[in-house]
Protein backbone atom coordinates (compact mmCIF):
# COMPACT_ATOMS: atom_id res chain seq x y z
CA UNK A 1 0.00 0.00 0.00
CA UNK A 2 1.63 3.26 -1.37
CA UNK A 3 1.07 6.29 1.03
CA UNK A 4 -1.40 8.12 -0.98
CA UNK A 5 -3.48 5.21 -0.44
CA UNK A 6 -3.27 4.68 3.83
CA UNK A 7 -3.52 8.64 3.82
CA UNK A 8 -7.28 7.78 2.33
CA UNK A 9 -7.83 4.94 4.22
CA UNK A 10 -6.88 6.68 7.06
CA UNK A 11 -9.51 9.46 6.30
CA UNK A 12 -11.88 7.06 5.81
CA UNK A 13 -11.86 5.39 8.73
CA UNK A 14 -11.68 8.95 10.43
CA UNK A 15 -14.78 10.17 9.02
CA UNK A 16 -16.21 6.98 9.64
CA UNK A 17 -15.38 7.39 13.19
CA UNK A 18 -16.54 10.85 13.43
CA UNK A 19 -19.94 9.98 12.25
CA UNK A 20 -20.47 7.51 14.27
CA UNK A 21 -20.03 9.47 17.57
CA UNK A 22 -21.84 12.49 16.32
CA UNK A 23 -24.75 14.53 17.91
CA UNK A 24 -27.51 15.02 15.13
CA UNK A 25 -26.42 18.47 15.34
CA UNK A 26 -23.34 17.49 14.80
CA UNK A 27 -23.86 15.47 11.69
CA UNK A 28 -25.97 18.67 10.23
CA UNK A 29 -22.71 20.77 11.08
CA UNK A 30 -20.78 18.05 9.23
CA UNK A 31 -23.09 17.98 6.11
CA UNK A 32 -22.75 21.75 6.08
CA UNK A 33 -18.88 22.10 6.10
CA UNK A 34 -19.23 19.24 3.09
CA UNK A 35 -21.37 21.43 1.12
CA UNK A 36 -19.06 24.23 1.68
CA UNK A 37 -16.13 22.35 0.90
CA UNK A 38 -17.17 20.89 -2.24
CA UNK A 39 -18.47 24.55 -3.49
CA UNK A 40 -14.80 25.14 -2.82
CA UNK A 41 -13.09 22.41 -5.04
CA UNK A 42 -15.61 23.33 -7.68
CA UNK A 43 -14.42 26.87 -7.88
CA UNK A 44 -10.92 25.49 -8.30
CA UNK A 45 -11.96 23.27 -10.90
CA UNK A 46 -13.47 25.86 -12.81
CA UNK A 47 -10.68 28.10 -12.53
CA UNK A 48 -8.57 24.86 -14.06
CA UNK A 49 -11.06 24.00 -16.39
CA UNK A 50 -11.60 20.59 -15.01
CA UNK A 51 -15.47 20.38 -16.16
CA UNK A 52 -15.82 16.79 -15.24
CA UNK A 53 -14.91 17.19 -11.76
CA UNK A 54 -16.41 20.31 -11.40
CA UNK A 55 -20.07 18.69 -12.19
CA UNK A 56 -18.95 15.98 -9.51
CA UNK A 57 -18.56 18.29 -6.71
CA UNK A 58 -21.62 20.78 -7.76
CA UNK A 59 -23.90 17.39 -8.20
CA UNK A 60 -22.26 16.20 -4.30
CA UNK A 61 -23.47 19.44 -2.87
CA UNK A 62 -26.52 19.62 -3.73
CA UNK A 63 -26.64 15.79 -2.88
CA UNK A 64 -25.97 17.38 0.51
CA UNK A 65 -28.81 20.11 -0.38
CA UNK A 66 -31.06 17.44 -0.63
CA UNK A 67 -30.01 15.78 2.60
CA UNK A 68 -30.76 18.67 4.47
CA UNK A 69 -33.73 19.46 3.29
CA UNK A 70 -35.49 15.85 3.66
CA UNK A 71 -33.98 15.90 7.50
CA UNK A 72 -36.16 18.95 8.02
CA UNK A 73 -39.14 18.22 10.48
CA UNK A 74 -41.65 20.70 9.26
CA UNK A 75 -44.52 19.94 11.65
CA UNK A 76 -42.04 20.87 14.46
CA UNK A 77 -40.19 23.89 12.56
CA UNK A 78 -43.29 25.27 11.26
CA UNK A 79 -42.56 28.39 9.30
CA UNK A 80 -38.74 28.73 9.96
CA UNK A 81 -38.47 24.27 8.33
CA UNK A 82 -40.34 25.88 5.37
CA UNK A 83 -38.51 28.74 4.71
CA UNK A 84 -35.29 26.78 4.49
CA UNK A 85 -36.83 24.21 2.46
CA UNK A 86 -37.72 26.74 0.38
CA UNK A 87 -34.18 28.16 0.44
CA UNK A 88 -32.78 24.46 -0.32
CA UNK A 89 -34.86 24.54 -3.24
CA UNK A 90 -33.41 28.14 -4.34
CA UNK A 91 -29.89 26.86 -3.35
CA UNK A 92 -30.15 23.64 -5.76
CA UNK A 93 -31.61 25.43 -8.64
CA UNK A 94 -28.67 27.89 -8.29
CA UNK A 95 -26.17 25.03 -8.39
CA UNK A 96 -27.25 23.65 -11.08
CA UNK A 97 -27.37 26.87 -13.43
CA UNK A 98 -23.50 27.23 -11.91
CA UNK A 99 -22.72 23.97 -13.05
CA UNK A 100 -24.01 24.50 -16.65
CA UNK A 101 -22.65 27.97 -16.74
CA UNK A 102 -19.30 27.36 -14.80
CA UNK A 103 -20.00 30.51 -12.75
CA UNK A 104 -18.41 31.38 -9.73
CA UNK A 105 -19.90 34.08 -8.96
CA UNK A 106 -23.12 31.72 -8.54
CA UNK A 107 -21.16 29.75 -6.45
CA UNK A 108 -20.50 32.35 -3.91
CA UNK A 109 -24.02 32.99 -4.13
CA UNK A 110 -25.13 29.56 -2.40
CA UNK A 111 -21.37 29.08 -0.25
CA UNK A 112 -22.70 32.88 1.54
CA UNK A 113 -26.73 31.56 2.39
CA UNK A 114 -24.98 28.08 3.36
CA UNK A 115 -22.57 29.86 5.78
CA UNK A 116 -25.36 31.95 7.09
CA UNK A 117 -27.83 29.04 7.77
CA UNK A 118 -24.39 27.63 9.33
CA UNK A 119 -23.70 30.37 11.58
CA UNK A 120 -27.41 30.55 12.99
CA UNK A 121 -26.84 26.24 13.54
CA UNK A 122 -23.40 26.81 15.20
CA UNK A 123 -24.63 29.47 17.72
CA UNK A 124 -27.83 27.53 18.14
CA UNK A 125 -28.52 27.45 22.46
CA UNK A 126 -27.17 23.89 23.93
CA UNK A 127 -31.06 23.50 25.05
CA UNK A 128 -32.13 23.37 21.65
CA UNK A 129 -29.26 20.73 20.73
CA UNK A 130 -30.17 17.01 20.57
Amino acid sequence: MNAVSAMKQYQQVSIHSGIMDASPHRLVQMLMEGFLERIAFAKGNIARKEIAKKGENISRAITIVNGLQASLNKEAGGELAENLSNLYDYMSLRLVIANSSSDESILDEVASLMLEIKTGWDNMPDEYKN
